[in-house]
């Protein structure tokens, strides 16, 4: 993961399967210093937009393909970076 203090970084938020219906796109693209920051603007861009707020809300994400832990949201960003919204899955 790229971590760094004091960066913005661009984060291609990719949604899957029910994210992606809540969020009526399959990726959202937005600046932003920390993974918290970016989910912060694209919620923005939908105003109250309640289902996207409950599902992303229910979400789990990957950064990079790695697992995002609670207390990486807050970790800075540089560079591109990939965060993959993914709800959770009927049987598991």
């Amino acid at each position: 993961m790229a971590w760094q203090h004091g960066c913005m970084a661009t984060i291609t938020i990719r949604y899957w399967a029910g994210a992606r219906d809540a969020a009526g796109v399959e990726t959202d693209v937005v600046e932003a210093p920390t993974v918290a920051a970016a989910l912060d603007r694209a919620a923005a861009a939908r105003p109250g937009d309640a289902e996207y707020a409950r599902v992303i809300g229910l979400c789990s994400f990957l950064v990079d393909g790695r697992r995002l832990g609670d207390a990486d949201r807050t970790r800075p960003l540089t560079g591109p970076v990939e965060l993959e919204a993914l709800p959770p899955f009927a049987g598991g």
